[in-house]
């Protein structure tokens, strides 16, 4: 069968396209899909090590001769570039498609970040410069969000869902690697004004290259198909599937019960979004901002402060505390790579609320060991590396969660919204942890303060055991009905008959939950059958 058919109901198209992408076998086009899109991440890693490092370097009378102030007010800049960008983008990524998005979303981080690499001195002018090209770059890694999230879970095979798009989240620590060797080397071989505008240019010059290979990825079927374009979204699913048979794979016959009927209609806004969080969907935003915020949180409060603890509590040299963040981050780059299948197997709700409780459990033990001040830079060190293991995994777990729990009309916006609450409240780690640090005299302080970062995990994992959905295994349009959906595996969908999002079986066999409205089979409002924006 086709990508889609006209029915005999005027404006509705049955589809197979969610049913053709979930059967694919693991293939070299996802593969290279993955690295295409995945970079986001390590550019985002490696953008905020590189900022970091060569922080100090700014303040020296040889580059800028920036004041404490000034640098510090870069990284703020920066966050607010990423919240607006992801908003921004978030809302063109759901309308205009993933595909032209995550170019131009990859196309203004490199031309913010490597124009960073040319201010030339401390002047008003060129300070005003530089904030605005941190600003930029802020907004293209943020939009890099919305638009790859969205792409890689409407075009990866259910099954491999969650363990793919915690990986990618996790290869955050492995762009941290490579920010922090690279700083190392330039700082220490080439000359002061020099080497901190090379490590500038390590992300733009990754970033070209990842263009080249982006070209050749084809748009998201699943969202050509709600938009109307039913031919473009044949030659896109086409295209997967000859890429997968090239190397083998025989395709499994589709059952025509897995169709989806949908009724296209134009772009939704942030209006529509509103709606479904508020209104359909409250206990998933709950839990989506529960375990965004909390990860946010800790990562902010632990990373951004770890040199200071390093330095000002242990006695590590400023030179030195580089290896202790390398051994940090290759801990938070194993645990989503090793624990991601069991995503997959194990189940969402099992793991996410695990990996929570544990690490909030550990940080919690390492906290009173701190305390009482048994912990060594190197003990604390490795005991940070067990806990972020598995804390790691949980909080690129927090990123599937807001990116397959919402419709995908309005996911690119569901992942904005999500991600820029999660990095208002996470900017107030480094403050708050900056503040218990002090002169580094008093551990009871921080100490609690780690306590508390503890609770606030596990308070995480206790919304998951609550409010967590099983969607593991199971294709986006059964996990969440799509908003345009008319009917799905031969059941009837409307905006009062309480199906969407649940697992839909045949009419016989389904039994009625409670609180569900019966199937209807009225017709949808008039404001989604003509499409208009922001209809709900």
């Amino acid at each position: 069968m086709g990508s889609s058919q006209v029915t005999g109901e005027p404006g509705v198209v049955r589809s197979m396209i969610p049913a053709r992408i979930d059967r694919l076998p693991w293939s070299p086009f996802h593969t290279r899909m993955v690295i295409a899109l995945g970079t986001a991440w390590v550019l985002e890693g490696l953008e905020i090590t590189v900022a970091s490092a060569v922080a100090a370097t700014l303040s020296e009378p040889a580059t800028l001769d920036m004041t404490s102030t000034e640098v510090g007010a870069l990284a703020t800049v920066y966050l607010v570039g990423e919240v607006v960008g992801a908003l921004f983008f978030g809302s063109l990524a759901d309308k205009m498609g993933r595909r032209k998005l995550f170019m131009v979303t990859l196309g203004v981080y490199l031309f913010g970040s490597g124009l960073t690499a040319f201010t030339l001195d401390n002047s008003l002018g060129w300070i005003i410069y530089m904030y605005a090209t941190r600003f930029v770059a802020g907004m293209g890694i943020g939009g890099e969000y919305a638009a790859m999230h969205s792409a890689i879970d409407e075009l990866v095979p259910a099954r491999y869902r969650g363990r793919v798009d915690i990986g990618i989240s996790g290869t955050y620590w492995g762009g941290a690697i490579l920010g922090t060797l690279g700083t190392l080397l330039f700082l220490n071989q080439l000359p002061t004004d020099l080497g901190w505008r090379v490590g500038f240019l390590l992300g733009p010059v990754l970033a070209v290259v990842i263009l080249f290979v982006r070209r050749h990825l084809p748009e998201s079927p699943r969202w050509q198909v709600m938009h109307g374009q039913e031919q473009e979204a044949e030659q896109s699913i086409s295209y997967i599937e000859r890429e997968v048979e090239q190397v083998g794979n025989r395709l499994a016959p589709l059952d025509d019960s897995q169709a989806l009927e949908i009724r296209p209609s134009r772009h939704r806004g942030y209006i529509t979004l509103v709606k479904v969080l508020f209104a359909q969907y409250p206990t998933r935003s709950v839990l989506g901002a529960v375990l965004m915020i909390t990860q946010s949180f800790l990562y902010n409060a632990i990373f951004f402060t770890y040199t200071l603890v390093l330095t000002k509590i242990y006695g590590i040299p400023s030179t030195a505390a580089p290896w202790y963040l390398i051994a940090f981050a290759v801990g938070n780059l194993a645990g989503p790579l090793l624990l991601g299948p069991l995503f997959d197997t194990v189940g969402r709700k099992k793991m996410i609320s695990g990996t929570y409780l544990f690490s909030g459990a550990l940080l919690a033990i390492s906290s009173w060991l701190f305390y009482i001040g048994v912990l060594t830079a190197m003990t604390q060190t490795i005991l940070w590396c067990v806990i972020f293991f598995f804390a790691s995994a949980g909080a690129s777990a927090a990123y599937l969660t807001v990116s397959e729990l919402f419709p995908v009309e309005v996911r690119a916006q569901a992942i904005a919204v999500f991600f820029a609450i999660a990095q208002c409240f996470g900017a107030l780690g480094p403050v708050l942890y900056g503040a218990l640090i002090g002169d580094g005299t008093d551990r009871a302080r921080l100490g609690i303060g780690y306590l508390i970062a503890a609770v606030i995990m596990i308070i995480g994992a206790v919304t998951e055991i609550v409010l967590g959905v099983d969607a593991e295994g199971r294709s986006l349009e059964d996990v969440t009905a799509p908003l345009s959906a008319v009917r799905l595996a031969g059941r009837t969908i409307t905006e009062t008959s309480g199906l969407a999002g649940q697992a839909l079986e045949p009419p016989a066999t389904r039994r009625r939950r409670p609180g569900e409205l019966g199937e209807t089979t009225q017709e949808p409002r008039r404001d989604r059958e003509h499409g208009d924006e922001d209809a709900p």
